[in-house]
């Protein structure tokens, strides 16, 4: 069992994307093409700050054989990350390549044709739910109808405006090898990690004896194991994810603690809501009882009314019958005065 250094780890990528034999090896892997020469460009993008080194960017310009024998030029911008919160500052990348006046063909060229380019995305987190490890996006072109275009392409113009991207979802490995490209990722699988140190890959070089190419990678990563500046870089490293880990677990928890505010809030303006639309009703009852007690008054003035009216009826109707001579007994019979009301009418 070898024990060899985690390509994961920027400063070991790096140290192996310096061979070109390993270039060629993994480039040709990910086209699915003969690499014929590849070379890193100028401009190498890590992030200087050791606090932003969340993305390790390296482009190469590669000489591709295709399987007609002719060759061309393809950029290949290969771009590393942990953190799912890189999507933007891959965009910006991008937006700086194609702007880029280096990245246009140089012979032949009056129509300032960009070379064609393809993005490779090592990720150290899951896509959604993408089962693949490694996914090929490619462009194709339509009619109006959606019925795919191929005659007249490829076009350089049109290969201008487009590139194609390979999505390597290192999570995704799981000990997948059904392929020369997995073969070649096995090595990035984080399934052989050793339990004790992060930083060493436990290989068993007798699954690669056989594969003299896989052998100069494994051989490469155990130098790098060796490596005492290397391994004081890894330290780095780790340091700075330990803190990215500390900051996104701080993070959680705020947010969670948000998250409960923010649903005590919502409960109790619900119970406010639902606590003035009781005293709203009350309040409907109230004025419908005030209403109902008004009409009672109203109705009993009337009564009263009435009553009064028929005492001045009943009066009105003693006196006539006194006039006519009747008895104060007889009268205080028929309408129930008292002998005394009688008396003073």
């Amino acid at each position: 069992m070898l024990h060899i250094a985690n390509p994961i780890y920027d400063i070991v990528f790096k140290y192996l994307m310096e061979d070109e034999r390993i270039v060629k090896t993994l480039l040709s892997a990910l086209l699915k093409k003969d690499v014929v020469e590849a070379e890193v460009r100028k401009h190498e993008y890590t992030n200087g700050r050791r606090d932003k080194i969340s993305m390790f960017r390296i482009d190469f310009g590669a000489k591709v054989r295709e399987a007609d024998g002719s060759t061309h030029l393809v950029l290949i911008e290969l771009q590393k990350t942990w953190l799912e919160t890189e999507t933007l500052r891959f965009r910006q990348y991008l937006g700086a390549q194609y702007a880029n006046p280096d990245n246009m063909l140089k012979d032949d060229n009056p129509m300032g044709y960009g070379i064609p380019m393809v993005t490779v995305y090592l990720l150290g987190h899951k896509v959604g739910d993408i089962e693949e490890p490694v996914l090929y996006v490619q462009h194709k072109s339509y009619n109006y109808d959606g019925e795919e275009v191929t005659v007249g392409l490829p076009d350089p113009f049109v290969d201008s405006l487009v590139h194609d991207s390979i999505i390597v979802q290192i999570p995704r490995l799981h000990g997948n090898v059904n392929n020369r490209l997995e073969v070649l990722l096995s090595v990035f699988d984080q399934t052989r990690k050793d339990k004790h140190n992060r930083q060493v890959m436990n290989i068993d070089e007798s699954e690669y004896e056989d594969d003299a190419e896989m052998m100069h990678i494994i051989h490469r990563l155990l130098a790098a194991a060796a490596d005492a500046k290397l391994r004081q870089d890894m330290n780095v490293e780790d340091e700075y994810f330990l803190a990215i880990e500390n900051r996104d677990t701080a993070i959680m928890q705020r947010d969670k603690l948000i998250k409960e505010q923010d649903k005590q809030i919502a409960d109790q303006g619900k119970r406010l809501v639902d606590q003035g639309k009781r005293l709203v009703d009350q309040g409907k009852q109230i004025a419908e009882q005030d209403k109902q007690i008004a009409e009672q008054d109203k109705q009993l003035a009337e009564q009263d009314k009435q009553l009064a009216n028929k005492d001045d009826i009943i009066i009105s109707s003693a006196k006539i019958m006194k006039k006519n001579g009747m008895s104060i007994e007889e009268i205080a019979a028929i309408t129930k005065l008292s002998e005394d009301e009688i008396h003073n009418l």
